[in-house]
């Protein structure tokens, strides 16, 4: 076994990983499975909420326009001898993307063979950045068509005004892409800025699943990764209060039938790790249990005739929560008082063990079914973002009891915690 290396194993699920810290910096997992695919995925933790930091020993705080992450990924495939990274995966029969979230940018290839060809193409430019004045100033036009494009989708609407309801001064309700107005103020200096703080090796990662071993990957590694001292980066975030910022937002798109998201915000995220990971999976079963295709909710709404692809999932990170139930109808309001009803008769009447004891079961299953997917770096890096070892997290939803349930029904909902975002119908035009 390579010296330094540790591995990490769940023996009742069957699954295993390795890590070990490259000398650059860099913490590298590798996930052993015999699949055809490999897959990378090179992260780092900053994303659209990180528009105020200074490094560990400065006094003050940068403030950047909102925004910025997204726009340095996209200017992260320039390369300064004017070559193309998606044209180098192309050529080693690799399929590359990279994306950004509130909280991560990644950036990513799947392949087939070519492994370490593509590794060191990937390690290679996310490590090796180049932005001029004017490519960065011709980008915001089209970064700008991006967002105009996003603003005009109604179902990206829905979403980010759920998050304007929900919070009053949190950068979690922040739109990944910022504004028209915000990029304009984005320059090649702040994109050099945030680069040197948040892509230092310290604060990335690399995951990787699929049949190769750590003697590939780390000889990729010390082949291109430059050694770096590792930088202690200080975030700021606003305070948030409990409630929620207001209860209603109504747009209006070119659209046949309204489509709602009702908003429950989460107030209480816990710091200890095992407690976070044990209310991440107690919070998923209830909502599934309360909101999922085979609980009462859900199924007096397809029955009326109600919705059409209704939907319901909670989500916890270590800054923001808030759960979500979505779909489309014809009267929103009419949805709204029959969730705050059926909440209410929750709380008087419960639930049965059989059914709790059906959805933990399922909540397993999809779980265990994670594990078969060729994206699993993904869920693992998302996870680990949040402070949830997912391949022990499955001793997170056995340990959740029948018992826990009511008490976290009357802990999660109540009036102050809910709003509604509803994107509805021109006005004057029929409804369908």
């Amino acid at each position: 076994m390579m010296d330094g290396m540790q591995i990490f194993e769940n023996k009742s699920i069957g699954e295993k990983y390795y890590y070990k810290k490259h000398k650059s910096g860099l913490d590298v997992y590798l996930i052993p499975k015999d699949f055809s695919v490999k897959y990378a995925l090179f992260s780092t933790k900053y994303g659209a909420v990180d528009n105020c930091f200074r490094l560990e020993g400065e006094k003050d705080f940068t403030k950047v326009p909102d925004g910025i992450a997204h726009y340095l990924e996209h200017k992260m495939f320039d390369n300064e001898d004017g070559t193309d990274s998606f044209e180098k995966f192309a050529a080693y029969g690799a399929d590359a993307n990279a994306f950004t979230t509130s909280h991560m940018t990644a950036y990513l290839f799947s392949c087939t063979s070519s492994f370490k060809e593509n590794l060191a193409i990937l390690l290679d430019y996310v490590t090796k950045p180049y932005f001029t004045p004017q490519t960065v100033q011709k980008e915001q036009g089209i970064i700008g068509q991006e967002i105009k494009m996003y603003e005009d989708h109604p179902g990206r609407a829905l979403y980010h005004n759920m998050l304007e309801c929900l919070y009053s001064d949190s950068q979690a309700k922040i739109n990944v892409a910022g504004t028209v107005e915000s990029i304009s103020h984005i320059t090649a200096d702040l994109l050099y800025s945030c680069y040197n703080t948040f892509y230092n090796l310290s604060n990335m990662r690399l995951v990787i699943s699929g049949d190769v071993t750590m003697d590939d990957i780390f000889s990729v590694c010390d082949e291109v990764l430059p050694v770096q001292e590792p930088k202690k980066i200080v975030r700021s975030y606003n305070a948030e209060k409990p409630q929620v910022n207001k209860t209603r937002h109504v747009a209006q798109f070119e659209i046949a039938k309204p489509m709602f998201i009702i908003g429950v915000k989460n107030t209480d995220i816990p710091t200890d790790k095992q407690e976070f990971m044990h209310m991440s999976a107690a919070a998923s079963i209830l909502y599934s249990l309360m909101f999922g295709s085979t609980s009462p909710f859900a199924i007096d709404l397809y029955e009326k005739g109600l919705v059409n692809g209704f939907s319901a999932s909670f989500d916890l990170g270590e800054m923001a929560s808030y759960g979500a139930l979505s779909g489309e109808c014809a009267d929103p309001e009419q949805i709204y008082t029959m969730f705050t009803e059926y909440v209410e008769r929750v709380k008087r009447e419960g639930f049965t063990r059989e059914d709790f004891e059906m959805v933990k079961r399922s909540e397993y299953a999809d779980y265990i079914w994670k594990f078969d997917s060729t994206r699993l770096p993904n869920t693992f890096t998302f996870c680990m973002n949040d402070g949830i070892d997912f391949i022990n997290y499955s001793d997170s939803i056995k340990s959740v009891e029948y018992e826990e349930m009511l008490p976290l029904v009357n802990k999660l909902f109540r009036d102050e915690y809910y709003c509604m975002s509803v994107v509805e119908p021109v006005k004057g035009e029929k409804n369908e």
